[in-house]
């Protein structure tokens, strides 16, 4: 290694070629300067002798450095400004779209509300409307039965006086006549007192079409199939147990071809029956026959029965 390897070397650093040219062009400006206030004056004046002051190449830097400085951070701070603004622009928009959204939204259920409370008000109405019209109806189909029912009594009390007479008459004309004489007099007084109760039971099981269905019910307004049929035995004088299978059981048993009115039909077994209604001739019975229709006048043919008995 050579001796002077270590040694440090005393040749002052090379200036970069922009700071000399930096240099040159400040000193080449003063010069200049200085030139032509000399041109400029008189001929006379006399030399120039006041030293002027260089300005040192290091406060140009500084200057410069403070004025590329403040020109930054003005351009940040106007950036930063119109970065501020823009976000409240955007704010602005949004808070303006969500207040027109919930605007429209209030617009929207007040309406829904309204047309709500609109259409219960009317619902209201029609069910006032339909509450009304079924008690007029109910107080018509009242009225009518009661008319029926004042009907019947007038009818069965008048049957019951002629089936007095008819009696008496009978036993009158008995006394003075065979056995055979009075035996018919008392078959005819039979069948007239049996038409007459047939025709109580009937009109009775009538007046009672467009009841409603209970179950257990034994009237005045309402029925199950059981309590009907012993309320009408009852309107004509005659007591009938309240079971269906028990009023099956009483009388005798009639054929489906040989049905008279007033005669007690019934759906199962006769002693284990699930329905019974009343046979109203033509045809027909009427029954009470469940929650849905109520009493009814219905044909034999819309639900044949199992049987009939004949209590009369």
């Amino acid at each position: 290694m050579s001796h002077t390897a270590h040694i440090p070397s005393h040749r002052k650093p090379r200036r970069s070629a922009s700071k000399l040219a930096l240099r040159a062009g400040v000193a080449g400006g003063v010069l200049g300067t200085i030139a032509v206030a000399g041109a400029a004056g008189p001929a006379s004046a006399e030399p120039v002798t006041e030293t002027i002051e260089m300005p040192t190449l290091g406060s140009l830097g500084t200057d410069l450095s403070s004025a590329v400085a403040a020109s930054a951070e003005a351009s940040q701070q106007e950036a930063l400004d119109q970065s501020l603004e823009a976000q409240e622009a955007a704010a602005l928009e949004k808070a303006a779209k969500e207040a027109k959204k919930a605007k429209a939204e209030a617009e929207r259920k007040a309406e829904a509300e309204r047309a709500e409370k609109a259409r219960q008000e009317a619902e209201a109405k029609a069910e006032a409307e339909r509450a009304a019209a079924e008690a007029r109806a109910e107080a018509q189909a009242r009225a009518a039965r009661d008319s029926a029912r004042t009907q019947l009594a007038t009818t069965s009390a008048s049957s019951d006086s002629g089936s007095g007479s008819s009696s008496d008459a009978g036993s009158g004309s008995g006394s003075g006549s065979s056995d055979d004489g009075g035996s018919s007099a008392g078959s005819s007084e039979s069948t007239q007192v049996s038409s007459g109760t047939a025709a109580s039971i009937v009109a009775f099981a009538r007046a009672q079409v467009g009841d409603a269905y209970v179950t257990g019910g034994t009237g005045p307004n309402s029925w199950d199939c059981s309590g009907l049929v012993q309320a009408a035995y009852a309107a004509a004088g005659i007591d009938l147990p309240r079971i269906s299978y028990q009023q099956s059981s009483m009388g005798t048993s009639v054929s489906l071809s040989n049905l008279q009115p007033g005669d007690v039909l019934y759906w199962g077994s006769r002693s284990g029956s699930y329905h019974v209604a009343i046979y109203v001739g033509g045809g027909k019975y009427v029954g009470a026959q469940n929650s849905s229709t109520g009493v009814v006048e219905r044909s034999l043919d819309w639900d044949p029965p199992s049987g009939a008995v004949r209590i009369l």
